[in-house]
């Protein structure tokens, strides 16, 4: 165990730097830019019960200090990313990865959850009920606590590995719908998702996504991301994975001091494939400098 380890659940991670999923495909495509083993692990795109193509194009906007997607979870289907996508993944990364799992129904979390905790690949089950680009589903369980703790207990029924909860930024009181999957069983909360955005193209008046609004991800939200956070941790008692718009080591060191165990990189990969390899490179020189010993020590270090 080194200055950057932290544990999650259980799981042992050599750093907190997770890329996010849908920002690093199945793993394997970054392995050609560096060895992705540095990585404390790497949540897996999307997976859903049957294969989805997406929403129709455009599904990708730029905007100022981030960027819009619509691009609607798609996913060749649980059982390809188990028989094509896994095989991929062990080739070159040796670690457990965390399953990123969504769904249009109880059955569908339920279904694909079960797949893929069988898989010895995977470590964490992180359920998304927070993707804003899909209609019928997704964020639609995240926003009310009964609904959250209901795919929760569903999910759990069923698992036997640690169940992370993704929720959205997009609703009246995060803190409630944490407190509910807690109870419901889950063993960590992961925040947050995209916020909902929008651009609007001047030349034809109309909005620039196909599906009119989409996520909104990047740098410029990584105040709301760190104040949800902070909040989030002093409502539950359960592990925190936090993201949203962290792009340098000073920003994973402000998301552990809020309350976060491992942090999550997501929009910056798309940017710049290094990303996730820069900050871990960084982090030491960022602990020397605010005399930090081990990150493990800072983890909820500004309540």
């Amino acid at each position: 165990m080194g200055r950057l380890s932290v544990n999650l659940s259980g799981l042992q991670l050599d750093n907190p730097i997770i890329p996010a999923s849908g920002t690093f495909g199945f793993g394997y495509e970054f392995a050609e830019y560096y060895d992705i083993n540095i990585l404390g692990s790497i949540s897996l795109k999307g997976t859903t019960r049957d294969p989805r193509y997406g929403n129709p194009l455009p599904r990708i906007a730029e905007c100022s200090s981030g960027m819009l997607n619509a691009v609607g979870l798609q996913n060749p289907g649980v059982d390809k990313v188990i028989s094509e996508e896994l095989p991929k993944l062990r080739k070159c990364f040796g670690k457990k990865a965390v399953a990123n799992v969504s769904g249009f129904s109880l059955e569908d979390y339920v279904y694909t959850c079960e797949k893929m905790d069988k898989q010895d690949e995977v470590g964490i089950l992180e359920v998304n009920i927070s993707c804003p680009n899909v209609k019928h589903g997704g964020m639609s369980f995240g926003t009310s606590p009964e609904s959250a703790a209901e795919v929760t207990r569903a999910v759990k029924s069923v698992t036997t590995k640690p169940v992370y909860m993704k929720l959205s930024p997009n609703v009246t009181d995060i803190t409630a719908i944490a407190k509910a999957c807690e109870e419901a069983g889950a063993d960590g909360i992961a925040l947050i998702n995209t916020l909902l955005g929008m651009r609007i193209n001047l030349k034809n008046r109309k909005p620039i996504l196909y599906n009119k609004s989409g996520g909104f991800s990047g740098s410029a939200i990584f105040p709301v991301a760190l104040s949800m956070v902070y909040r989030v941790y002093e409502a539950v008692n359960i592990p925190i994975i936090g993201m949203g718009g962290v792009t340098t080591a000073e920003d994973v060191i402000e998301m552990m001091l809020a309350g976060a165990t491992a942090v999550e990189v997501g929009a910056a990969n798309l940017v710049e494939p290094y990303a996730c390899k820069n900050i871990i490179d960084n982090l030491p020189a960022a602990m020397e400098k605010y005399n930090i010993e081990s990150l493990e020590s800072i983890i909820g270090g500004a309540h």
